[in-house]
């Protein structure tokens, strides 16, 4: 056994059976092991932002960690970004990064860089293999930072510890302590605040948006009249009819200041105080009232069930009341056969997407009304953008098909942002995932169509139109998806799109729908 072997022993001992691949000839000692030992599912994407992405999308839905497997600092570079949104979202996932062999680095070879400079901003953790004897240690480090912390743990891998002899041991499951609890202190504040009589908000990020998690938090908000809150950008929401709905903080600054200003105190369950995606002039950054007092029940890491269960009985709230629980979606309304709309598009899904659905929304400025339309639709999962590195949303159904074989993962994704990671339809269609990818083609940046006006240009010139507008020429979404092996069809109307959905859900396998608006 050589250390490459022996890392692949320790991630499936720990249960690490996915492999999102982009190798290189640093990693080749690796990939050979990867090779004998057929437990492990390898999955290659064809860049590495196609990678991360989708270890971000697996390790939400499974709620446990992938490998990736990246060439060198370049290969991590190129897959910084969707990295970027997983530390974000706090998603377990463990990078092997190869590097050279420890005594090449000092030749400063071209592909030689420091790792640990690339890795360290979107990792909780980051780690280099000191040689194959310590091969087994290092590499059940990054496990346990990884689901502890939970977020992303980075392993470098230098090709002579992958490629020479390791010690025969044992690899035996990795010991992991419990999550910590709210200590006693914590649960009296927030139980005397919800006592007050004044205005409260219970904001929740991290697993506090699962569907238990919420039944818990909507038996407080009936006990307490209490306003349930989710933050801007989550990983992950189970929502839908019969499940407590929450309203997300909303991302234009004005809206999220309306939305926040009669708040006088705001309990954080495994979320952040809350502030502004950017800075605008003459607007505040924190979003929170300056009168509002924060308490904090549970941080991001702690057992935040745990934390709701502990509040409900210290309050006596009871499980048969809950607050907020979704009623199921009204029939359609009548929807006009004439141009086809964003809305019209938002409409259609949330009415028409099965049970056990899982939503990946990348979406943008396109689908802003989707998260309130699907309020009662059928029971799903909700994944959105957590860092704001667009770039994210082909991948992250990638990977969230992966986890969940059985389930029917539907993509909304805008155009431009599509074409970072265009190339996670490929891998779509090798691995046959069954997936729905719907184009929102406005053929155009709208979000910075928007954010240009909150500086204050109102009518954009030539110069910034160039910039925004992607019309000259325009994407060809259906050849594109041809050339990746994923069937795809163009609409333009409500009643070309309904047809068109119906099609990809009654079928499966990877479809892609251009949806022009």
């Amino acid at each position: 056994m050589n250390g490459a072997d022996l890392l692949c022993e320790v991630l499936l001992a720990n249960g690490v059976d996915v492999c999102f691949a982009n190798p290189g000839t640093s990693e080749m000692h690796f990939v050979a092991a990867l090779d004998r030992n057929p437990r492990m599912r390898c999955v290659l994407g064809l860049s590495e932002g196609v990678v991360t992405g989708a270890a971000d999308g697996y390790g939400r839905m499974a709620d446990r960690p992938a490998a990736t497997l990246l060439h060198l600092g370049p290969g991590l570079a190129n897959g910084l970004a969707n990295l970027h949104n997983a530390r974000r979202a706090r998603t377990p996932m463990i990078n092997v990064v190869g590097d050279h062999a420890s005594y090449h680095l000092a030749l400063d070879a071209p592909l030689t860089s420091d790792i640990e400079s690339l890795a360290r901003p979107m990792s909780q953790w980051v780690g280099r293999v000191g040689s194959a004897a310590t091969l087994a240690a290092d590499a059940e480090a990054a496990y346990r930072h990884a689901v502890t912390a939970p977020g992303v743990s980075t392993l470098i891998l230098p090709a002579d510890s992958a490629w020479s002899d390791a010690p025969a041991e044992a690899v035996r499951p990795a010991a992991l302590d419990r999550p910590a609890t709210t200590d006693d202190d914590q649960m009296k504040e927030a139980a005397e605040a919800l006592r007050s009589g004044g205005r409260i908000a219970i904001l929740l990020g991290g697993p506090a948006l699962r569907a238990d998690a919420l039944a818990i938090a909507g038996s407080i908000a009936a006990r307490s009249d209490a306003r349930l809150l989710a933050e801007t950008a989550n990983a992950r929401i189970e929502r839908g009819a019969g499940r407590v709905s929450v309203d997300r903080i909303p991302y234009p600054v004005d809206l999220a200041l309306a939305a926040l200003r009669d708040i006088d105190v705001v309990i954080l369950v495994g979320s952040r105080e809350p502030v502004a995606f950017f800075a605008y002039p003459g607007k505040p950054g924190p979003l929170l009232p300056d009168a509002c007092r924060v308490v904090r029940l549970a941080d991001p890491g702690q057992d935040l069930e745990d934390a709701l269960e502990r509040l409900a009985a210290e309050l006596g709230a009871s499980p048969s009341k809950v607050a907020g629980i979704a009623r199921p979606n009204e029939d359609a309304a009548k929807i006009d056969n004439g141009v086809l709309t964003s809305e019209a598009i938002a409409t259609l899904v949330a009415r028409m997407m099965p049970e056990g659905a899982i939503i990946c929304d990348e979406a943008l400025t396109s689908a802003v009304s989707f998260f309130n339309q699907s309020r009662g639709s059928a029971p799903h999962d909700y994944l959105s953008l957590t860092g704001g590195a667009i770039g994210i949303g082909i991948p992250l159904a990638t990977g969230a098909a992966v986890a969940c074989p059985d389930r029917k993962v539907i993509g909304l994704q805008a155009d431009g942002s599509g074409m970072y990671t265009l190339q996670g339809l490929w891998t779509q269609a090798r691995e046959r995932l069954d997936v729905v990818t719907i184009i929102f083609a406005n053929r155009a940046y709208r979000i910075l169509e928007a954010e240009l006006r909150n500086v204050g240009v109102e009518k954009a010139g030539p110069n910034a139109r160039r910039m925004l507008e992607l019309d000259d020429p325009h994407l060809d979404w259906v050849h594109l998806a041809k050339g990746m092996g994923v069937e795809g069809l163009r609409v333009d109307t409500p009643e070309g799109f309904r047809s068109a959905f119906a099609a990809a859900l009654a079928q499966r396998g990877p479809f892609l729908i251009e949806a022009v608006i």
